[in-house]
């Protein structure tokens, strides 16, 4: 009975060990952010980013980003401007109070790193891909970003008017481990 046990028990443990999964390594999100957004009108910053980040650069399909902002952290730089933002209006900030991107897959692509997921803005959720960097620093790294999105797309505003419809975003997000 023993000849049989140990085998088996040593054929379990080398299968459960094939079957391991690898995981990124988990970013904490560091003070110093910036999620910036420009137009010809308006162009300001959300000041509260909230988050986790796995991030593996050897093993790109293990990582996954999932942040949010808060829309009521919106500056203009114009407080009767920032009101107007989080109204009805605009981003009506009481019915959806924030902004969240879950990536789906990170991926090198032709002209570097990217990643594609879900961003939920509005009540409405459409897949995006955002081409970003990696810096490496002493004490992290930092994650950079530019990309534009139509606000016509998330149904923020009414189309056309004075505000631009494409709207620019750069972000950059410095992490520790």
């Amino acid at each position: 009975m023993k000849k049989i046990i140990f085998p088996l028990a040593a054929v379990v443990l080398l299968l459960a060990s094939a079957f391991t999964f690898k995981s990124a390594q988990t970013w904490k999100i560091a003070d110093g952010y910036s999620v910036a957004f420009s137009s010809a009108d308006p162009s300001g910053v959300f000041n509260d980013l909230k988050g986790s980040i796995a991030f593996d650069e050897n093993d790109l399909g293990a990582s996954k980003f999932e942040v949010t902002i808060d829309v009521n952290s919106i500056n203009t730089g114009n407080g009767m401007q920032n009101k107007h933002a989080v109204s009805k209006k605009w981003f009506d900030a009481e019915t959806y109070p924030t902004i969240k991107f879950t990536s789906t897959s990170v991926f090198k692509g032709s002209t570097g790193l990217m990643t594609k997921g879900i961003l939920d803005m509005h009540g409405v959720q459409k897949e995006i891909t955002i081409p970003f960097t990696i810096e490496k620093t002493s004490t992290g790294a930092s994650f950079k970003g530019n990309f534009e999105v139509n606000r016509n797309d998330w149904k923020i505003g009414e189309p056309g008017g004075t505000a631009s419809e494409v709207i620019k975003l750069s972000v950059s997000v410095p992490v520790t481990k």
